[in-house]
């Protein structure tokens, strides 16, 4: 469904407004078509490709940390397009 001009333009004042006080901004590079695997996954757990990768973030740091709980991630902004699931396959653990 489109969004309106008008949501648009509440969105936008929003952003605006809050966007630099409350968020850092990280610009991510990946392999070429990762990118699409990344979206077709966080669409099918129903998120956000933003809060998808700042989940996984925040779990890899806990586990580092030794930790159990992952930290409290910020807010989605961004959104998942909507591609079919992709199968990733589980990464081979490290010894």
């Amino acid at each position: 469904m489109p969004i309106s001009e008008a949501k648009k333009a509440s969105n936008k004042k929003w952003n605006d407004a809050n966007m630099k006080e409350r968020y850092d901004r990280i610009q991510l590079v990946v392999p070429k078509g990762q990118k699409e695997t990344i979206q077709a996954r966080a669409s099918s757990q129903g998120e956000s490709v933003n809060a998808f990768v700042t989940t996984a973030i925040d779990e890899r740091i806990a586990r580092l940390d030794g930790s159990q709980a992952p930290m409290a991630s910020a807010p989605a902004i961004a959104t998942a397009s909507p591609f079919e699931s992709t199968q990733i396959p589980p990464k081979e653990p490290t010894t």
